[in-house]
């Protein structure tokens, strides 16, 4: 008996079955823009089906230029180009996996001086304003979706997804408040829906009946004059009648004020909408967004909310996901914890994408954990992000690994942000890290601080040092006064904090203490209706684009947070999560400032000036003052160590003690470690 029986279940489509209820949904890696990368894609793509995931989405190609994410980005317009694809497709088949090509254009999303879109609007979020259609344009833009349809079974796909969300292209028809035109394409819904349908039904008719097409409709566009339920519902039914064979879900726009995906989302948050559409349809309906764990999506498909369940990022963090969850094998799961940190972050940088936790996420053809033909002995120091990683990887390899930690739990820092509200999927990332250190036999001393005699002793070949970091001294004028605390006292050693706190430093551990703060005592399990409402969220048949005014919860205290660097505080903070923070401490009234000089503390609090004049000073009142000034490298073991002629490496924070970046960590020891002869 399986633990996830609705999960594991075949799905019938008629023309073909796919052999469980789990699709790995899009995600633009990089890897899709150069066809030079294929090889890479490929591989990422095999391991994936390899994995038991029943049907895979490519990252988002351009049925033509004007469609383009970006200048030379990913497209498939021509037979050259779709036979490079079978690269991709016959490494997938190979495994026993089917996959889907995602046709996106990208509409007034597009970063390019050719984008076009039903009316001139700029979007909020791009440089450009795009070109409004002329009738006769939209007729060529409808025939470039279905030859791009054509050229993707021509390239071995099993299928397209037609992306019609996110406020790209076919979503900016449906709402007047991106389609403003007066003729056969505007105006009234039936008008404004005609794109999609006849999308859909071309391309039914150009691909045959035994071609899968799935259909992201946007379910809530999170945007003022977004649409209301009735019009989506209407849109799914000529969906259907059009020839989708499935319905996936999107949920807002991406120049909406609401976060869909990111860790402090509530899991299944977006999972009503799909229960209240499924009832509408015959064909199957696909649920999305923050479901990272079987036991999720599990509940999910038996609560009837949908049919199937698109995991995207979580197959990032483990692409044998299923194939773990199918042999009862749930604590071994890499979760996904949604921080965007080396996903999202990495493609709006125009970087190759990975993941915080799975570094061999898209590099699977060069970074690999080959079992070793000589088992040496080696010595991990600290069992923070990086000496774990680290560990675990020299035992999966075959290597005898010692782990030391001065702490009585493996974790380091990563213990304090799983503390913070909104970012309790760390605790996943700890106990998938404490399950590999026992599969990997890696021997554990906590409460043990190493030092040279001990680690001389035990003969290792090589200490890996991941010691971690200390916390700066900002070098302020009385900053031994009672009333200071470091971020550590807050987080870690939980003391008590007064009514009026200042926190010093606005970096991402100033933020989070400001997080911390200001949310008070908050439940580990995130409470979906109060999230909801916080953020101004409610059913699109009560407004349309489901957004109204926000009511977020009233600061547990009065927070002052300061930078010494003028201009935005938290602009470091990631690209696709710092408005979050900023939005969410906002909301709570907390004061941000920059370009501030901290002269002094005493009893009245922190006395402050602005600028190189310093000028303008004045007494901040404070119960507290909080420290979040920056680290610095605690490698005090290192020079001890080679005076006794051992080999060192350093890591993570012994090496660089930039803010607390857990990706950096488990990257670089990960790399470490497999290194390794």
């Amino acid at each position: 008996m399986t633990t996830y029986p609705h999960l594991l279940a075949p799905l019938d489509l008629g023309f073909t079955t796919l052999k469980n209820r789990v699709m790995m949904g899009s995600m633009h890696t990089g890897l899709e823009d150069k066809s030079e990368h294929f090889p890479r894609l490929a591989a990422y793509f095999a391991e994936r089906a390899r994995g038991d995931v029943a049907l895979m989405v490519t990252g988002g190609y351009a049925p033509n230029i004007e469609g383009w994410l970006s200048p030379f980005g990913s497209r498939l317009a021509s037979s050259g180009a779709a036979k490079k694809h079978r690269q991709v497709t016959d490494a997938v088949h190979a495994e026993g996996g089917k996959i889907a090509l995602q046709i996106l254009h990208s509409g007034r999303y597009g970063h390019t001086p050719l984008s076009v879109a039903p009316s001139k609007l700029k979007s909020p979020i791009t440089s450009f304003t795009p070109r409004e259609l002329s009738v006769r344009g939209i007729e060529r833009q409808i025939r470039c979706f279905v030859r791009c349809a054509v050229l993707a079974r021509e390239g071995g796909y099993d299928g397209v997804e037609i992306m019609g969300s996110e406020g790209y292209f076919i979503n900016e028809f449906l709402t007047t408040y991106t389609n403003r035109r007066t003729d056969e394409w505007g105006g009234s819904y039936e008008n404004r829906m005609r794109l999609p349908v006849e999308i859909v039904r071309r391309v039914r008719e150009a691909v045959g009946k035994d071609f899968i097409i799935i259909y992201r409709l946007s379910l809530i566009d999170l945007v003022p004059g977004g649409s209301n339920w009735d019009e989506v519902v209407q849109l799914a039914k000529a969906i259907e009648k059009a020839g989708a064979t499935l319905i996936n879900t999107g949920i807002g726009w991406h120049e909406a004020r609401v976060p869909t995906i990111a860790t402090s989302v509530p899991r299944a948050a977006w999972t009503w909408l799909t229960k209240k559409l499924k009832p509408e349809l015959t064909i199957p309906v696909i649920t999305s967004n923050r479901i990272n764990v079987p036991e999720v999506a599990e509940q999910v498909l038996a609560d009837g909310c949908a049919d199937m369940v698109s995991m995207a990022r979580p197959f990032l963090a483990d692409p044998d996901f299923v194939k773990k969850a199918a042999t009862n094998r749930r604590s071994e799961i890499n979760v996904c914890i949604g921080c965007n940190q080396a996903c999202l972050d990495h493609v709006f940088a125009q970087k190759m994408s990975s993941c915080l936790v799975n570094p061999r996420a898209c590099n699977e053809t060069e970074l690999n954990y080959i079992p070793t033909k000589k088992r040496r002995k080696f010595a991990v120091v600290g069992a923070g992000a990086a000496g774990i990683a680290t560990a675990t990887v020299l035992g999966e390899r075959g290597h005898e690994v010692h782990l030391y930690d001065s702490a009585d739990k493996i974790g380091g820092q990563l213990n304090m942000a799983a503390s913070i509200p909104g970012k309790e999927e760390f605790h996943e990332m700890l106990k998938y890290f404490d399950a590999k250190i026992k599969a990997t036999g890696v021997t554990v001393h906590l409460n043990t601080r190493a030092n040279v005699e001990t680690l001389r002793a035990g003969g290792f070949e090589e200490v890996f040092l991941a010691s971690g970091v200390t916390p700066r001294s900002p070098k302020i004028q009385g900053q031994e006064h009672p009333k200071v605390l470091s971020y550590i006292d807050v987080l870690h050693h939980k003391k008590p904090v007064g009514d009026q706190v200042v926190i010093i430093g606005a970096g991402g551990i100033g933020f989070d203490v400001a997080e911390f703060l200001v949310k008070g005592e908050h439940s580990p399990t995130l409470n979906l209706p109060e999230w909801l409402a916080e953020w101004g969220v409610v059913d699109p048949s009560v407004a349309p684009g489901g957004v109204v005014k926000p009511k977020p919860t009233a600061p547990a205290r009065k927070v002052t947070l300061l930078q010494r660097k003028p201009g935005k505080p938290g602009a470091g903070l990631g690209k696709t999560t710092g408005w979050i923070h900023r939005a969410e401490l906002k909301s709570r009234n907390v004061e941000m400032l920059g370009g501030v000089n901290y002269e002094k503390i005493g009893d009245e609090g922190l006395y402050i000036t602005f600028g190189e004049k310093r000028e303008n000073g004045t007494w901040l009142p404070a119960d507290n003052i909080v420290l979040c000034t920056g680290q610095e490298p605690l490698r005090e073991l290192e020079q001890p160590l080679r005076d006794a002629g051992m080999k060192v490496t350093l890591l993570g924070g012994a090496d660089v003690a930039g803010e607390l970046d857990a990706k950096r960590a488990i990257n670089q020891g990960s790399r470490a470690a497999a290194a390794v002869a």
